[in-house]
């Protein structure tokens, strides 16, 4: 198969975003069995903390973050300002799915603090945790968020860190804890992520689109349609341009641009998306 037809087949495959298809539709992630460090539970400091304002390194990072403002065209992403609205909703689902052993930073900067959760993290096998665990800390710590941003689960130190002021973005990243807290062995999982992200974020989108379906949120699902939508696009098409390298930036763009069309048709019937859901899977076990 040569690249123009590889290319026809993929146009094939994602129509159906075009046509207000549920890619993401609501499923709970199962909150049992449970897999957490009791360490990490009784820590003596609080689930979220904000770091300190700084002007100008906020205000770089704004900058910085502009690409991927324009990619999910949203100027909330990466703006490393957190609102209450934000912190409500993450407060919300964490004592929903009982989130107590996880720390969400609000544009903080603290790699000397994770390394100390990496350590109490006993879910995770240590030859993971001083192998991709300390990369990751590593990494958090010379390619700091608070200046590049990158909303992201290290499921290594179990914390959210959070730099857009995006309430379904917060979600999302929190359902990734939820999803890493019923896993057996977390550390493979999380190595799998390496080559299968599509899959883990298949999983967190749709529990937070079940957890806004579940309470009603109209607003909470029109934003999550219109952000997590593209965003899930960038996955699609990262994961598809691995086959296909040498058309692998139009797939990419092509998804995200999807992901916008879909999420926003999506919206104009939410309405009827959730009366169906509270007809159909309301009186389903969480």
């Amino acid at each position: 198969m040569n690249v123009h037809h590889f290319s026809l087949v993929v146009l094939l495959m994602w129509l159906p975003w075009f046509a207000g298809c549920h890619v993401l539709s609501p499923q709970p992630i199962a909150m049992h069995p449970r897999n957490v460090a009791p360490e990490l539970i009784l820590e003596d400091e609080p689930e979220i903390e904000a770091g300190r304002p700084i002007g100008w390194l906020d205000c770089a990072g704004w900058v910085w973050g502009i690409p991927s403002k324009l990619l999910l065209w949203d100027r909330r992403i990466d703006n490393h300002r957190i609102t209450e609205p934000t912190i409500e909703a993450a407060t919300n689902y964490m004592q929903d799915a009982h989130l107590a052993h996880v720390k969400v930073r609000l544009n903080q900067y603290a790699p000397l603090k994770d390394l100390h959760r990496l350590r109490k993290n006993r879910t995770v096998g240590w030859p993971y945790r001083y192998t991709l665990g300390l990369l990751s800390v590593g990494g958090e710590a010379i390619f700091p968020g608070r200046l590049i941003g990158g909303d992201h689960f290290n499921p290594y130190t179990q914390t959210v860190h959070l730099y857009s002021d995006v309430p379904a973005i917060a979600l999302h990243e929190l359902a990734h804890a939820k999803d890493f807290a019923r896993r057996k062995y977390p550390g493979t999982y999380g190595l799998l992520y390496l080559w299968t992200p599509l899959f883990h974020e298949t999983l967190a989108s749709r529990d937070v689109m079940d957890y806004l379906y579940a309470r009603g949120d109209r607003a909470g699902i029109i934003e999550a349609n219109r952000v997590l939508y593209p965003a899930y696009g960038t996955y699609a098409g990262s994961s598809l341009g691995m086959f296909a390298p040498a058309v692998a930036t139009p797939l990419y763009y092509g998804t995200v641009l999807a992901g916008h069309l879909n999420g926003r048709m999506l919206s104009r019937e939410v309405d009827a998306h959730l009366h169906e859901y509270q007809t159909l899977f309301a009186s389903r076990p969480r």
